[in-house]
């Protein structure tokens, strides 16, 4: 793939330059399912059960490393929206979609993930710094669902469950509701994509005082209760667990209080770093991971606290998260198939 690169000016907003014939191939396939407005072409509803073998119920051929991936990114930062009337106020038919947000930073992540799933709108969120994918036609949510259906580790399932609900009901088709995961949290790509989600990589250091303090961390929050008022705890505890670490509440007193957890310890950090290995990120996170591992080297030796190598932590440190200015995509040659 060619190469992709970032550049942020100093007022923080990013430039992005991504190769012409990656987008305009994007955007064939994009028109190829939509019509200039965005909506449906009635084509698609001749393709709806395109991803569901002759029982319509099971999945074809997909690579679960991308479908645990979509799971995770959806739990962590995607909504799934269904409707709960017919027709709107105007009388027009309601549809559902699934809609995952992505940093602004991450559009070429947006892009590439559109690209696979040949489906698929991306638009800026007005008012924050984000772009949302979202797939709303029969054959792009079919997809989706097939996808990540038996993947889904948190109370968003029941979302999904209320979405086979409506498409079995709308299409007369017999999608099965897959259980919730209950496999190692290391066994597939989920964590990887909820952490390309919601994950923070930081390099905390103190150096003002007679003994420096240095720490190399991975933090994860989550709000404490969906809106349906369903408890994340559980599948938080399972991470948590994972990493050697444990689950805190913070924000107590806030109207929306969250779970965070944060490595602690060398071996937690070692244990995502071991996982990475094999199910990696994709977004700038993965940038950001990779700044981050210089530093935990530092750790493994014992050179943290030696003068020169803290000089040298710093350095990493201020070019790290928002500090960032420069992104190199090149990772993303190596993005997954969604087909085996």
């Amino acid at each position: 793939m060619p190469e992709l690169m970032c550049c942020i000016s100093n007022n923080k907003k990013p430039k992005i330059s991504t190769p012409k014939r990656l987008i305009n191939a994007m955007r064939k396939s994009f028109f190829h399912h939509y019509g200039p407005q965005g909506q449906a072409n009635d084509h698609n509803k001749d393709e709806r059960y395109y991803y569901l073998d002759n029982n319509n119920s099971n999945l074809i051929d997909f690579n679960y490393k991308f479908a645990s991936y979509l799971a995770g990114l959806i739990e962590g930062d995607g909504t799934i929206i269904v409707p709960t009337t017919e027709r709107s106020s105007k009388g027009r038919l309601n549809y559902p979609s699934i809609q995952i947000v992505f940093d602004l930073r991450d559009f070429p992540l947006a892009l590439i993930i559109q690209k696979e799933l040949e489906h698929g709108s991306i638009s800026r969120k007005k008012g924050i710094n984000a772009y949302i994918l979202t797939i709303n036609n029969y054959s792009g949510i079919l997809q989706v669902v097939s996808l990540i259906n038996g993947y889904m580790r948190t109370p968003k399932i029941f979302a999904l469950y209320k979405l086979i609900d409506w498409l079995n009901e709308r299409l007369n088709i017999h999608l099965d509701k897959k259980e919730i995961d209950s496999s190692s949290i290391n066994s597939n790509s989920w964590l990887a994509g909820f952490i390309d989600a919601d994950g923070h990589f930081s390099v905390r250091a103190t150096t003002v005082s007679r003994y420096p303090k240095i720490e190399c961390k991975f933090e994860l929050s989550q709000r404490q209760f969906d809106h349906n008022n369903r408890s994340n705890l559980s599948f938080f505890n399972l991470i948590a667990d994972f990493l050697y670490t444990c689950v805190k509440p913070i924000r107590v007193t806030k109207p929306k209080p969250e779970f965070r957890l944060r490595t602690t310890s060398l071996k937690g950090n070692l244990a995502l770093v071991n996982y990475l290995n094999i199910y990696p990120l994709w977004s700038s996170k993965y940038l950001n991971y990779k700044d981050w591992l210089k530093v935990l080297t530092y750790f493994e030796k014992k050179e943290h606290k030696i003068p020169e190598k803290i000089e040298a932590i710093l350095n990493i440190k201020y070019g790290m998260n928002d500090k960032r200015t420069y992104f190199n995509w090149d990772h993303l040659g190596k993005f997954y198939n969604v087909h085996k």
